[in-house]
């Protein structure tokens, strides 16, 4: 299936938690102290979706959980980064365009970041870095942060945000 550009709710909504026999055939789950099959799990039948007994997906309900983690942790992420300068340019940089990626994962914990510098062989470098590396250490959520330094695509001016480019005079 073609999920790239599907929205979430689509996506959610595809999701199959069903175990299933050979036959592509539910199969209830049975409650190994019981023996009975649990009645906080039902089968919607053609549905093919497992839900709690208030009828929520299980399915939806995780990823809806995770997504507000998701964007929690981005937004933070933002915040914070928007408190670093580079010493010789008086702009963050987030609105220099330096953050390429910021991608959370909440299964594993760990908070991905890629960013660049104005050139490779720029004299605060370490500085910057660490202090990137400080602030997202910061963030409420991640356990790890996974902080890359990449020099591709090259960094041009037009990754700056239009604040930015007002702050420096390029408007």
């Amino acid at each position: 299936m073609e999920t790239e550009g599907m929205p979430v709710d689509d996506l959610l909504n595809n999701v199959n938690l069903n175990k299933m026999d050979a036959n592509n055939r539910s199969i209830e789950e049975e409650n190994p102290v019981s023996g009975q099959n649990d009645p906080a799990v039902k089968d919607n039948g053609a549905t093919g979706s497992v839900t709690a007994s208030d009828s929520t997906p299980l399915s939806v309900e995780k990823a809806e959980s995770d997504a507000e983690e998701v964007m929690r942790v981005t937004e933070r992420a933002i915040e914070l980064l928007r408190t670093v300068y580079d010493p010789e340019i008086p702009v963050n940089v987030y609105d220099l365009g330096l953050i390429y990626k910021i991608d959370y994962n909440p299964e594993d914990k760990t908070l991905h970041v890629e960013m660049t510098l104005t050139a490779p062989g720029c004299p605060a470098a370490d500085f910057i870095m660490e202090d990137v590396r400080q602030k997202l250490m910061s963030v409420e959520g991640p356990a790890k942060v996974d902080l890359r330094l990449v020099f591709e695509p090259v960094w041009t001016q037009d990754m700056m945000s239009e604040e930015a480019k007002l702050e420096l005079g390029f408007m």
